[in-house]
């Protein structure tokens, strides 16, 4: 449905809302928002709400605090909280953010991503498609509503109550997402016990970014009253596998998806080889967008289906990159580093740029390896000419910060406060001491 000022509020009127949040993304991805009371819609309607953006992290300094939120209006939805039904329903709008000059602010991810889309548009393409894949952790909450790192269950992959007691959980998280309007394919329990994945439908870029984001607000919410703590942290429990979330990746022009090619042996087209090898090419510089956290890098280790290795393939899961079996315009380029604690609209313009100047300089990618990587010696892959992935985030800022294409693809605002943010949340890392050194190293020397 396209949604206008005047379906809003009718439609506010209609279901009781009372209170609508102004929801918008801040540089280290996490959804923030302004709620107001219903009485103030018209106003955001007509984009006249303001916030202080000096409170936001990477956002701007105290003298440039006024910043407009700009709601898109087809973001308009209505949750569905049972708790919240006898004194009015909450709805929300997703919203850009603009300077007090009427400008998209040069640091809000999602107004970067638009840009990164424009692009796009001018070389000729018409959409940019995303299938996630996004896992996480349920575990219980204490007395004090606290998370503890006990597991609700021991199930594994795809199995079934009683070993699954997340079932319910995850089955009421999927009505709820599914009354949100929600395409949803898949939900299942994932490897480690306690993870669990849910899927949907693929859409054009913008908007699979904006449903990355309900989703998690949507997992937390119904975990909670549950009695669970969900989490997107990468890696949560030491030798128990990961949580990451795949970018399935299409991109179509007015004849379809400009990946597939019919007369070709394995059914992709020369643009998909190129997009591959610009994904390649320029994995270690975006690797830092994709994985963020100090704690990514522990799920990008060897031993885990994460991957490690720069390679591609069509036949196997330990490459960055895998071609998923399906051609025709469900043909799609799957990167697999990517985890759920990165911004979406971050990592995707970054993925696109990659892909682009792919594109754009013809980049040809190396033979696909259909062999586990894993298993390959060192001297196996530097001969198939597969390196790694950044194994900190240190190495992989190092990487973020001399590579122009990538850069360019956040803008100098978000390039230069991602660095900066990240950068000082490695040292502060660097400087603890962690229980896994007291136990090796105390008693010992």
């Amino acid at each position: 449905m396209t949604w206008t000022k005047e379906s809003i509020l009718r439609d506010a009127a209609e279901k009781n809302v009372r209170y609508v949040r102004l929801m918008f993304t801040d540089i280290t991805g996490t959804l923030k928002n302004v709620e107001v009371p219903i009485a103030q819609l018209e106003k955001a309607l007509n984009m006249q709400m303001m916030f202080d953006g000096s409170s936001i992290e990477g956002f701007v300094r105290i003298e440039e605090s006024d910043m407009y939120l700009i709601p898109d209006y087809d973001t308009w939805l209505t949750f569905n909280w049972a708790e919240h039904q006898d004194t009015g329903r909450i709805a929300r709008l997703i919203c850009d953010v603009h300077t007090p000059k009427r400008e998209p602010f040069k640091g809000d991810p999602r107004s970067n991503l638009k840009r990164s889309l424009v692009k796009m548009r001018e070389m000729g393409f018409k959409s940019f498609n995303l299938g996630p894949e996004p896992e996480f952790y349920l575990f219980k909450l204490d007395e004090f509503g606290k998370p503890t790192m006990d597991l609700n269950d021991e199930g594994g992959y795809f199995d079934l109550a009683p070993n699954d007691l997340a079932e319910n959980c995850r089955r009421d998280i999927v009505l709820e997402l599914e009354d949100l309007g929600f395409d949803i394919e898949a939900s299942h329990h994932e490897v480690g016990p306690g993870q669990h994945e849910i899927d949907w439908k693929y859409s054009d870029a913008l908007t699979a970014c904006d449903n990355i984001q309900t989703f998690k607000l949507i997992v937390k919410s119904v975990a909670r009253r549950h009695n669970l703590h969900a989490t997107f942290m990468p890696k949560p429990i030491f030798e128990i596998a990961g949580s990451g979330m795949h970018f399935n990746l299409s991109l179509f022009n007015d004849e379809g998806n400009v990946f597939y090619d019919e007369s070709a042996p394995d059914g992709l087209s020369q643009t998909a080889k190129y997009f591959i090898g610009g994904l390649l090419k320029y994995a270690r510089a975006y690797t830092a967008i994709c994985n963020p956290l100090v704690n990514s890098y522990k799920r990008l280790v060897p031993g885990y289906e994460a991957p490690v290795y720069i390679a591609w393939s069509g036949q196997n899961r330990s490459p960055l990159i895998r071609i998923p079996a399906a051609r025709g315009n469900s043909t799609r380029v799957e990167v697999r580093s990517v985890d759920p604690s990165a911004n979406p609209y971050l990592a995707l313009s970054v993925l696109l740029a990659a892909g682009l100047k792919g594109i754009e300089d013809k980049i040809e990618p190396p033979m696909a390896v259909d062999r586990n990587i894993y298993s390959m010696t060192r001297e196996e892959r530097l001969a198939e000419g597969v390196n790694d992935l950044p194994g900190s985030l240190r190495e992989a800022l190092k990487e973020l910060k001399k590579e122009p294409v990538i850069l360019d693809a956040l803008g100098d605002h978000i390039a230069q406060n991602f660095i900066a943010e990240k950068t000082i949340e490695y040292f502060s890392y660097q400087k603890q001491v962690t229980q896994w050194e007291l136990d090796k190293y105390l008693t010992q020397y």
